[in-house]
């Protein structure tokens, strides 16, 4: 979750340029994405949960991925409604395409500001872990470097764009509170 001041506009990028990394099919969000005791506990803060991303699923991400890298999934990716996966990889600076994923995971995902797309079938075909890839959310292209190939994806919708921007629900309503609470305040002419 950002600490972006109401109306302030976070340092965000749409497109996302770096290391895939490849999963599989079916990964669910506790003991996949991560150990199910950060979601027992209750953990919320990113420093406590990026050490332990993807630790079950592949052991020593947390150390190896960069701002700009990008998970590419197959079906069904982080099944269950949970979010501490997703503030980790919103904190870290990646990005998420899924051949598909559940809807209470993807509303999780968008709540918090994590550019993904979804609903692209036969991606995980398109890329392997270690490929360098590029992918612009806004336009939905989709560039493996390595390969030399572009695909043509769904972009986020264009009714979630301000959140995925703005860093997720909260700063949206903070920002959206502080220009109503500033309309009110101001003289009647």
């Amino acid at each position: 979750m950002s600490d972006v001041a109401p109306g302030a506009a976070p340092s965000f990028s749409w497109v996302r340029r770096g290391c895939c990394y490849r999963l599989g099919h079916d990964v669910p969000h506790m003991g996949g994405v991560v150990p199910m005791h950060i979601v027992s506990e209750m953990r919320f803060d990113p420093k406590d949960i990026v050490p332990h991303l993807f630790a079950e699923t592949d052991p020593g991400f947390a150390e190896r991925c960069r701002p700009g890298d990008v998970i590419v999934t197959g079906r069904n990716f982080g099944m269950g409604p949970k979010m501490q996966g997703y503030i980790a990889m919103q904190a870290l600076g990646l990005g998420l395409v899924c051949e598909s994923m559940p809807f209470l995971a993807y509303r999780e995902a968008i709540g918090l500001g994590l550019p993904v797309l979804i609903d692209c079938p036969g991606i995980s075909e398109t890329c392997a872990t270690g490929d360098e890839i590029e992918v612009d959310y806004l336009t939905g292209r989709f560039t493996n470097h390595t390969r030399g190939t572009t695909v043509q994806l769904p972009p986020v919708p264009e009714g979630l764009r301000e959140i995925v921007e703005m860093g997720g629900t909260n700063n949206w309503l903070k920002r959206w509170w502080a220009s109503h609470t500033a309309a009110r305040a101001a003289p009647a002419s």
